[in-house]
Order: structure tokens, then sequence, then C-alpha cells
């Protein structure tokens, strides 16, 4: 019997995972990284999250680690992470739809400027401020055609919204206007009205969302952060609020996080913060998903988001 080994989310939560993968993989078999006489092997799989550095030590010999995100670059970045054994990044068609529905809201509430709203209703105040503009008339970029990036894209364009966007490598996406490379780039945010960063986290996107960066939007564009917090200077992101030349921010990624109670975003009227919940799927169809890919590989076939360590995603 293939063996799934769940590291992921601590001790305390193996027990919520068992449960699942009893109903969508009854015949995997399933134990907690945390049990004294576990120890991975060759012919197990392990499900991790952000496992302690001391842990990639026992998995060197695994058949794969897979991942209960889809970002993996805080495992990559680790100088123990066993580089010869395959990483799969969480996925499956829950965490995509979740994802667009969250880019969509985040784009109809900076279109309609519905922070304001929220800000009246705190302090009960009634006073009208209409946006008479469209999501047919909204111009909004999507930073990071990956395999979620390109089906939000899609996304935005059946919403009505007009999409572009823009990856580092050539590539095309059906429907959308694709802008490849470091060259293109400036003229792609030129074209944002609101711009949506959904790059993974590495040496050549981290602090990429600085001043000089956010100059190059039309003045007052919105910006919709679910990468990663990394990519973004804070403090260049607060200035060019405070000048105008963001109209407004959604952040559901930051730097640290959890946000530290004094941090200046917190407080900032122009900025909406989420706690990392854009697209974290339920716990059961995310057992679905790894026993699709388990199954997958045990009959030797590669899952479409095997990571690539080189590339750092």
């Amino acid at each position: 019997m293939v063996r799934l080994i769940v590291s992921a989310d601590g001790a305390e939560q193996f027990e919520s995972w068992r449960k699942a993968f009893a109903d969508v993989a009854p015949d995997l078999n399933v134990c907690s990284w945390y049990h004294a006489t576990v120890q991975p092997g060759q012919d197990d799989y392990v499900l991790v999250w952000k496992p302690e550095d001391d842990h990639f030590k026992n998995l060197t010999d695994v058949k794969a680690i897979l991942c209960t995100g889809a970002g993996v670059d805080h495992l990559l970045r680790s100088p123990d992470f066993p580089q010869h054994v395959p990483l799969v990044r969480m996925g499956g068609e829950q965490t995509v739809g979740l994802m667009a529905d969250y880019v969509t809201w985040a784009a109809i509430g900076l279109l309609r400027d519905a922070r304001i709203w929220a800000q009246q209703q705190a302090t009960h105040k009634w006073s009208y401020n209409g946006v008479a503009r469209t999501c047919a008339e909204t111009r909004i970029g999507v930073m990071g055609l990956g395999h979620l990036g390109s089906q939000v894209a899609n996304h935005l364009a059946r919403v009505g919204f007009q999409v572009s966007g823009w990856r580092r490598s050539d590539g095309q996406v059906a429907g959308i206007k694709v802008f490849s490379g470091k060259d293109r780039l400036t003229d792609f945010l030129k074209e944002c009205d609101i711009l949506v960063n959904l790059l993974p986290s590495t040496p050549e996107t981290r602090g990429l969302v600085d001043s000089a960066f956010l100059r190059n939007l039309p003045r007052g564009a919105g910006f919709i952060n679910v990468g990663r917090g990394d990519h973004v200077n804070q403090a260049d992101l607060l200035q060019a609020l405070d000048d105008g030349v963001i109209g407004g921010a959604v952040l559901d990624v930051v730097t640290p996080e959890p946000l530290p109670a004094e941090s200046a975003l917190w407080a900032h009227p122009r900025i909406t913060i989420t706690p990392h919940v854009a697209s974290e799927a339920s716990r059961t169809m995310q057992a679905r998903y790894v026993a699709d890919v388990i199954a997958q590989m045990e009959r030797g076939e590669r899952p479409s988001l095997l990571c690539d360590p080189e590339k750092g995603y």
C-alpha cells in the first residue's frame, strides 16, 4: 500500500488530514510525520507546508514531496532542501476557482472604490461616492501567467475586463494580450488600470514592486498582490498611495506573516488586507488533489504542477 506521511500544519492537525484522506482515498496509508515510529523511506510520499529546516535531512530518499501551497519558494530557498526529490505544488479546480473569485472581488472593489464604503459604514457615515466605471472600461493586467495566473486572466476576461498579461519568458495565453520579457514590462504596466501580481518569489522578483516600478502604472491605478509579500517594498507602496501614484491596494500576502500589529499597512485608508486566504481550498479538495497526484506518479506519469528547482517554481 502506498504511504503518505503528513507533516503539513503540525501534529495537532493530523487528524483532520487523516479524515479527509479516509473520505477521498481510503486505500491510501496515511500517517503522521510526528509519530515516533514513522521514518520516511524510498516508497513514501510526504505532504508538507512549512517544515523545519532540520526535517529536510529526512526527506532525501522519499518518492516525492507535495506542498499544500501553490507557492513553494519557501521550500526551495532552504539550502537543505533535497533538490533531487520531485516537488509538486498544490493545485486543483477549487484552488484555481478560489483565486479567480478573490481577484475578481478585489478588482471590482478597487474599481468601485469599495474601501470608502467600508470606512463609511464603520463610522456610520452616509456619503454618496458613486463611481461610474465598468469592467469593460477597465484595463487589468496579470503579472505572472503560470498555472494560476493564466486561468485568472481568462476568468477576468469572461467577467468583462480588458485583460493583458506579463510573463518573464516567451509564451502565449489564448485570448489574452501577452507581454514577455523584462524589456516589455514597462509597456505592460502602462496599460494596467489595475495590476494583479501572481509572480513566484525568486531572486529576480523579490523587491520588484518599488517606487520606480509603481510610477510606470497609470496614475491612480489599483494594485492586487496575491503573489508573495517579498515582492513589495512596503515603504515605497505606502508613499505611492499617499502621493496618489496608486489609488488603492488589496494585499493578501505581506512580509512578515502574520503582519505585525504596529505595521503601517493596517491603518492606511487605501489598503485592504486579507490574511493569506485568496486560494486555500478545503481540506477535502486538497486531499483529493494530493491523492490524484500520488496515483499519477504511481502510474509513472508526470504531474502538471511538478516544480523546476532551477527556475525556483
